[in-house]
């Protein structure tokens, strides 16, 4: 087996993931970032959207919002807000946050709209990833 970086995935309560892939991909605050073994080091804002992985040919998919990455050549570390597996979605729970999101953008004020984005981007990542998962 080629090279490979050890991902590291820790919530605020617990340590969510450790394990060895071939490539990662997450939202950074200003874009996704791809990696690749032997990667620039660089540390950075995390945004809200999908994590993915690949190991030994299979690719991994999560939802993940905010918090810090740090790449080095052979590891990265995800310190995140939020993280979970298409298992963890409750996709009827994040259909009704799209909902209540999306109606209070309409009469927030411009201080409420960051906030409300994130929960939209959330909720619409957490349908995306269990239609995906489920074959939906």
């Amino acid at each position: 087996m080629g090279e490979t970086l050890r991902l590291e995935v820790v919530s605020p309560t617990e340590k969510r993931l450790e394990v060895e892939v071939d490539e990662v991909q997450f939202p950074g605050s200003e874009g996704s970032l791809g990696v690749l073994p032997g990667h620039t080091p660089l540390l950075t804002s995390l945004g809200t959207g999908e994590l993915s992985f690949q190991a030994e040919g299979t690719t991994t998919v999560m939802v993940l919002s905010g918090g810090f990455a740090e790449v080095l050549s052979d590891q990265v570390t995800l310190l995140v807000d939020v993280v979970e597996s298409p298992e963890e979605i409750d996709v009827e729970a994040a259909k009704t946050e799209l909902q209540s999101a999306e109606e209070a953008m309409k009469t927030s004020s411009p201080d409420e709209l960051d906030a409300l984005a994130t929960a939209v981007r959330l909720a619409e990542t957490r349908i995306a990833i269990h239609s995906s998962a489920s074959g939906s």
